[in-house]
């Protein structure tokens, strides 16, 4: 595989979502109206604002989350072929799995593992 093959592909992937995009926006019935542009909160006609603040610690609790659950998914193919890449397979995870600690470590420091 080239770097031609890589460009050519990077194209037609560009080419395809975009040419999605302009077709549904060329072909799509619009309509504007005070209902569709109101937020959803299950046919209940909303009072007062719709803007509230969320505590930040919600969005950094689901980012460690997500940091950990992206770690799982490359255990298990490590995990599977852990004896045909031998030591360093090893010390490449070991390293991955440094990086991940520090970054929890980093985590706790600044209390963004404590619920509210």
């Amino acid at each position: 595989m080239g770097a031609g093959v890589l460009i050519l592909l990077i194209i037609c992937g560009v080419a395809f979502a975009g040419g999605g995009i302009i077709l549904s926006w060329a072909i799509a019935k619009r309509s504007t109206n005070l209902v569709k542009g109101e937020p959803y909160e299950c046919g209940i006609p909303t009072s007062g604002t719709s803007w509230i603040q969320f505590n930040v610690g919600y969005y950094l609790f689901a980012l460690i989350f997500l940091v950990f659950d992206v770690e799982l998914v490359f255990m298990y193919p490590w995990a599977v072929v852990v004896k045909s890449v031998g030591m360093v397979g090893l010390v490449e995870i070991v390293i991955f799995m440094f990086i991940l600690f520090m970054g929890l470590l980093y985590a706790y420091r600044k209390g963004a593992l404590k619920w509210m």
